[in-house]
C-alpha cells in the first residue's frame, strides 16, 4: 500500500487526536527511519525520547523474540521472573527500594499520586491529599496526570478536573515555600521540563524543594518519564542535582521501544501500597520486562549514558554557536541529549523543512525546537543533522530579510 493510501485510510478510521505529519514510518535502524516511499530520515525525535538504544536494537529485538516464544502474558496474580529481574536491576542501580510496573508514563504518574496519598493517609494525614505541581509542566493525558499538568491548553474541554492539585511557578523556591501547607502530601516536578520547553532548573531549586518537603512532612515525586534512563547523561536526571526523591515515575526509554512504565519508591513510602490498592493487568508483563532488561543492560554496560553526556555537550555547543548567526534564536538549553532551541518565531515551518530535507525534529510550545535523538547517536550523525538544520535556518533568515 502506498503512503498516500495509508494516510487516507488512517484519516478515515482513526480518531483525530494527533496532528500527524504526512509520512508513514515503516522501518527503523539505529538513528535512521524510512517511510513507505523509501525515503530515509535522520531521527532526532526517537519516538519522543523512547528509542534511546536506537530503533530495533538487535539485543532488545532478540530479547523480545526469545520471551515471546516462551511466555507473552501472565497475570500479576502469579510471580513473573522477568519482572523480578528488571525490578532488581532498577533498585540495585538507584536509591530506591521497590518497583511497580505499568504501561506508560501517565500510568506511572497516576500510580505515584495514589501512592503519595495512600502514604499520607497511613501516617494519619486524613487531610493531607494535595499535590503541588509546576506551571508549564506535563505529566500525562489521563485525568489525574492531566490535572497535575500545569498547562491550561491541555485542560480545556475536560473540566471538571480532579480535586486536590495546585500549581506554582517552576524554579521559584519562594513560591513553593508559600504553597506547601498542612494539606500538602507531595510535590510533583520534572527534573527538567520536557513538553514545557526543555526548562532546566537551578541545582539550588531542587535541593531547596527537597529541604522544604523534609521540613513540612511532604513527599517529593519526580517525573522522570522523559528525563530518565540516561537521556540527560545520568541514569536518572535527579542525580545531577544531588537530590533523592521519595518516588519517581519512569516510562518512555525504559523498554527500548516497547511500552512499559514504572514507579520506583523508597521505604517506608513503597510499603504504603498493600494488596488491592493498585494494579495493572498488563503492567510488568514478560515481554515488556524482557525488553526493559535488555535496554538497561545496554545502558549500563555499553557506556551509552556516558556517551550521551559527551556527545550532548558537543551538540549543545554547536547549537549555541548558531545563536550569533540567526537573530531569531533566543536560547539553547538542556542536558545530555535532551536539548531545546528557543526561537522568537514559530518553529513549525522549520520542522517541516527539516523533514523535507531528511531530518526529523519536533517543536514544543510553538517556539522551542526539541532534539532528543537515540543515545547511540554519533558526532557524525549530529554534524549531519546540523548541516540540514543550518541549511533550513539560512532559508528562513533570507526570507525574513526580504520581507
Amino acid at each position: 500500500m502506498r503512503q498516500n493510501e495509508i494516510i487516507a485510510f488512517a484519516d478515515r478510521y482513526l480518531m483525530r487526536t494527533y496532528g500527524r505529519l504526512p509520512i508513514v514510518v515503516v522501518r527503523g535502524d539505529g538513528v535512521w527511519v524510512w517511510d513507505a516511499e523509501g525515503k530515509k530520515y535522520l531521527d532526532f525525535v526517537a519516538g519522543i525520547a523512547v528509542n534511546a538504544v536506537g530503533h530495533c536494537n538487535p539485543r532488545v529485538v532478540e530479547a523480545v523474540i526469545d520471551q515471546a516464544r516462551r511466555l507473552m502474558h501472565c497475570s500479576n496474580l502469579y510471580y513473573i521472573e522477568p519482572q523480578m529481574r528488571l525490578a532488581r536491576m532498577l533498585v540495585d542501580n538507584s536509591a530506591f527500594d521497590r518497583a511497580f510496573f505499568c504501561n506508560s508514563g501517565a500510568e506511572a504518574v497516576e500510580g505515584a499520586i495514589k501512592l503519595a496519598r495512600k502514604y499520607a493517609r497511613s501516617q494519619g494525614g486524613e487531610d493531607r491529599y494535595e499535590i503541588i505541581a509546576a506551571h508549564n509542566s506535563f505529566h500525562g493525558r489521563t485525568l489525574g496526570a492531566l490535572t497535575a499538568t500545569g498547562q491550561v491548553k491541555y485542560h480545556k474541554g475536560f473540566e471538571p478536573l480532579a480535586a486536590g492539585f495546585k500549581h506554582v511557578p517552576f524554579n521559584d523556591l519562594e513560591a513553593m515555600d508559600a504553597a506547601i501547607n498542612e494539606r500538602t502530601c507531595a510535590v510533583l516536578l520534572e527534573p527538567i521540563q520536557g513538553e514545557g520547553g526543555i526548562n532546566v532548573p537551578s541545582k539550588d531549586y531542587l535541593q531547596g524543594v527537597r529541604r522544604l518537603c523534609d521540613a513540612r512532612g511532604a513527599l517529593l515525586i519526580l517525573d522522570e518519564v522523559q528525563t530518565g534512563m540516561g537521556r540527560t547523561g545520568r541514569l536518572f536526571a535527579h542525580e545531577h542535582y544531588g537530590v533523592v526523591p521519595d518516588i519517581i515515575a519512569l516510562a518512555k526509554a525504559l523498554g527500548g521501544g516497547f511500552p512499559i512504565g514504572a514507579i520506583l519508591a523508597r521505604e517506608p513510602v513503597a510499603s504504603a501500597f498493600t494488596p488491592g490498592d493498585h494494579a495493572s493487568t498488563f503492567g510488568g508483563n514478560p515481554l515488556a520486562c524482557a525488553a526493559g532488561i535488555a535496554t538497561l543492560k545496554l545502558l549500563l554496560g555499553e557506556d551509552y549514558i556516558g556517551h550521551a553526556a559527551r556527545v550532548g555537550q558537543y551538540f549543545k555547543a554547536r547549537l549555541a554557536d548558531l545563536m550569533g548567526r540567526y537573530p531569531f534564536i533566543h536560547d539553547v538549553r538542556g542536558r545530555g541529549l535532551m536539548l531545546g532551541m528557543e526561537l522568537t518565531v514559530p518553529g513549525g515551518d522549520i520542522v517541516t523543512r527539516c523533514r523535507d530535507e531528511g531530518l526529523l525534529i519536533n517543536c514544543i510550545g510553538q517556539k522551542v525546537l526539541r532534539f532528543v535523538p537515540p543515545l547511540i547517536v554519533t558526532l557524525e550523525d549530529i554534524d549531519g543533522a546540523l548541516i540540514i538544520l543550518t541549511r533550513v535556518l539560512d532559508e528562513v533568515k533570507k526570507e525574513a530579510e526580504k520581507a
